[in-house]
């Protein structure tokens, strides 16, 4: 009997990477691997990459000084590079990194395979990056493991938006819309394997289907998936401000299924800012489409991304995205101190903010943050809120964890039931009666149909 081959998979970045991965692991389950958490066993070793930021690049480099030396007790090691990383270096990556087999590129993820024969043919590395007319990947489905509540769908890929900061549109290429006729198909085939909630994916949601002829504009899109049997949550993720249609806005009061929550990238309060960052809206104009959002959910729960420390920022239009983070009053903020991306406008600005001065303004920043937060969370405390399990709790002491509609984390007891036991995707009424740092504290009133 063969030894089954295993595949060792490390991923870096955005949940649309995460996407990815599961449908690299899809790939090679079909040609008979097996995933493994320890990469010393591994017969294939693929790291995907982001290029957001420098972090996740240098953490590729520091896992390629790792991995590529256990080359040297297995030759037959295939290791390949993906995602944006990859795409944004090609061949130049494995000039840098000898030893290392494939560079492949965002539209090549389903060639991946093909590639791994070649290789393991010819001993000889390869880098394709290639941007296509239709990425590949999208169409590949990631099979959800048992017991999986939520899952993930990626509904267009690329963008055209070009902010003078972000390397997207280099190594994701132009914005491409999937048909909308497939993205339904998958979401119901989810839902035949008891999936509950999913959550749709793309560089830019809210533009997607605008440069498809004939397709359905991304509020339809998300009405057909709300009548979907089984799926009992919708969620969505990234929006661009300035492309937050009202059509949209409108479907969080008419579709039951959208949650309230709300993922909205300010980045910077700053007019002066935004326009160098090349983003389209101005404050007044985001806080507007804030203001019919709360119209149409009062109690909608916003989260954002904001860089600090951006080229020519001064502690005046600092000090107004602090502002703006008291008047949305946000859940959850992403900040991030600027860092320059390399081919971007930006990166050719000279008024260049210091690190000592960024990682100041960072920190203010989030510890303002953190107190409008906690101030939100103790809000919660003896409201009832309907909580989709997830699982048991990381807390542990016989805890059960899951989140509201709003995406806030609910840990509980188990509920004393008449019949049966707790499952990952029961939806439970829970009471809330305390408040943490990251989190509630619930006890169950009822299940959701009571």
């Amino acid at each position: 009997m063969l030894k089954k081959q295993k595949i060792y998979i490390e991923t870096y970045g955005c949940q649309m990477n995460v996407c990815d991965s599961g449908k690299v692991v899809h790939l090679f389950a079909n040609l008979g691997y097996q995933p493994t958490s320890d990469s010393r066993t591994a017969d294939l070793i693929v790291i995907n990459t982001c290029s957001v930021r420098e972090k996740p690049e240098l953490k590729l480099f520091s896992a390629l000084g790792r991995y590529i030396p256990l080359k040297r007790q297995r030759p037959e090691l295939v290791i390949a590079v993906g995602g944006c990383v990859a795409q944004q270096w090609g061949r130049k990556l494995l000039e840098r990194c000898p030893g290392l087999d494939i560079v492949f590129g965002t539209h090549q993820l389903d060639h991946l395979p093909r590639l791994v024969a070649e290789v393991r043919g010819s001993q000889k590395a390869l880098s394709v990056t290639d941007f296509l007319a239709r990425p590949g990947g999208l169409e590949v489905m990631a099979s959800p493991a048992p017991a999986t509540v939520s899952a993930m769908v990626t509904i267009m890929q690329g963008c055209d938006n070009f902010c003078s900061y972000c390397i997207v549109p280099h190594v994701r290429g132009r914005e491409y819309s999937r048909p909308g006729s497939a993205i339904v198909e998958e979401v119901r085939r989810l839902a035949e394997s008891g999936v509950k909630e999913v959550m749709l994916l793309g560089q830019n949601v809210n533009s997607y289907g605008l440069k498809a002829s004939g397709e359905i504009s991304f509020a339809e899109l998300l009405g057909q998936v709300n009548e979907i049997s089984g799926i009992e949550r919708i969620r969505f993720t990234t929006s661009h401000p300035k492309d937050m249609s009202y059509e949209l806005i409108l479907a969080f009061a008419t579709l039951p299924k959208l949650c309230p929550s709300l993922h909205l990238p300010l980045q910077a309060g700053s007019d002066a800012v935004l326009k160098r960052m090349g983003r389209g809206y101005t404050a007044a104009s985001y806080l507007e489409k804030v203001e019919k959002l709360r119209q149409v959910v009062p109690d909608i729960a916003l989260t954002t991304d904001i860089i600090v420390g951006f080229p020519g920022e001064s502690e005046a239009d600092f000090q107004q995205t602090l502002t703006m983070l008291e008047e949305v009053g946000y859940d959850q903020i992403y900040s991030f101190k600027y860092s320059t991306r390399p081919g971007t406008r930006a990166a050719d600005y000279d008024d260049i903010i210091s690190d000592e001065e960024k990682r100041e303004r960072l920190a203010r920043c989030q510890a303002r943050q953190n107190e409008i937060s906690q101030a939100l969370l103790r809000a919660q405390v003896g409201k009832i809120a309907e909580v989709l399990v997830s699982g048991s709790s990381k807390r542990g002491e016989g805890e059960w964890s899951g989140r509201t509609p709003e995406s806030r984390i609910v840990n509980f007891p188990a509920p004393v039931l008449t019949s049966g036991k707790i499952a990952a995707g029961d939806l439970y009424q829970v009471k809330i009666v305390e408040a943490f740092k990251h989190s509630l504290k619930g006890e169950v009133v009822a299940d959701a149909g009571s």
